[in-house]
């Protein structure tokens, strides 16, 4: 969350309509240009451009919209769909840069600005970059960093909790593995030994917070903790068995990595996985492998 949420703080924000934010506001009149939209309790008008209007539209409706600022920095509403909003991450192509700094597209008409003094490298046209938005507060216009470091929390506040499932986004490979924004706020770890199919920075995907370290660093996992871990995993090598007509040449003692290959898990949670299947008699153990047990209901159909 942002920081002053964190303080019970209420941003300056709260008196006027909310720039880089979706919200819901009422058509109060129409004229050439487009419909001008109000907010109820605050009764501040924004417009929204005749491109965006609709004949359905009209006075009085409530239409689901997202402010921005037009090219000279006038509030806009927009139909439209970013690909992120104030305060989160995404994964933007560079269209442009100018003496100024460079440019990216986030899903709506007017490109977001990255000045030079919020990249952490240059920028390069036609690359990709992770970005986060926020509002200036100088020149009161949304803008981009690339400088991560800037807005992500390191260290584990008590807002998260071992086991908890939360959004990922992949946005650095290191040596150790892949570093991740939690939950479009901290920072976290994927150890490489721990991922069994290849990820890309950009890349969204959900993981679950290990138990937190004691310098407070945030380990995450790809696979459900402790107990939790069980059941996705026995559901996997269900259905492999199912398409694999029912048995698999795996067991105990087959080699870890002829089970990653097979099943994109480690040699622990396969173990911990049959397990449960087998208590739960849903397959038998020879010494070929695992089974498939077949239930007499199963058996009639």
């Amino acid at each position: 969350m942002p920081k002053y949420l964190q303080f019970g703080l209420i941003p300056y924000l709260c008196h006027v309509i909310e720039l880089g934010e979706y919200q819901t506001l009422e058509v109060s009149r129409e004229m050439p240009q487009g419909l001008y939209l109000v907010d109820d309790d605050i009764s501040q008008e924004v417009l929204m451009p005749r491109g965006f209007v609709t004949d359905e539209m009209k006075v009085g409706d409530k239409i689901k919209v997202f402010v921005y600022n037009d090219s000279e920095n006038r509030p806009v509403a927009t139909t439209e769909k970013p690909y992120f909003t104030l305060d989160e991450y995404a994964h933007l192509m560079v269209n442009q840069v100018n003496d100024m700094g460079a440019f990216c597209d986030w899903g709506v008409g007017k490109q977001l600005f990255i000045p030079f003094r919020n990249q952490a490298t240059r920028l390069k046209e036609g690359e990709r970059y992770i970005v986060h938005m926020y509002l200036d507060e100088k020149s009161q216009r949304l803008v981009g960093s690339t400088k991560l470091n800037s807005f992500l929390e390191y260290f584990a506040d008590g807002d998260i909790e071992k086991g908890e499932e939360v959004p990922l986004l992949v946005y650095q490979i290191t040596d150790m593995g892949y570093k991740v924004i939690v939950d479009n706020y901290y920072s976290g770890l994927v150890y490489k030994n721990e991922v069994f199919e290849p990820l890309h920075i950009g890349q969204k995907t959900k993981g679950y917070v290990k138990p937190i370290r004691r310098d407070k660093k945030i380990d995450i996992s790809l696979s459900p903790i402790g107990h939790q871990s069980i059941e996705p995993n026995a559901q996997k090598i269900l259905d492999k068995l199912t398409l694999a007509g029912g048995s698999l040449q795996l067991n105990d003692k087959t080699d870890p990595g002829i089970i990653r290959q097979q099943l994109s898990m480690s040699k622990k949670l396969f173990k911990k996985a049959v397990g449960h299947l087998y208590k739960s008699k849903k397959i038998e153990l020879r010494d070929n492998g695992i089974h498939l047990i077949v239930s007499p209901t199963s058996e009639e159909e």
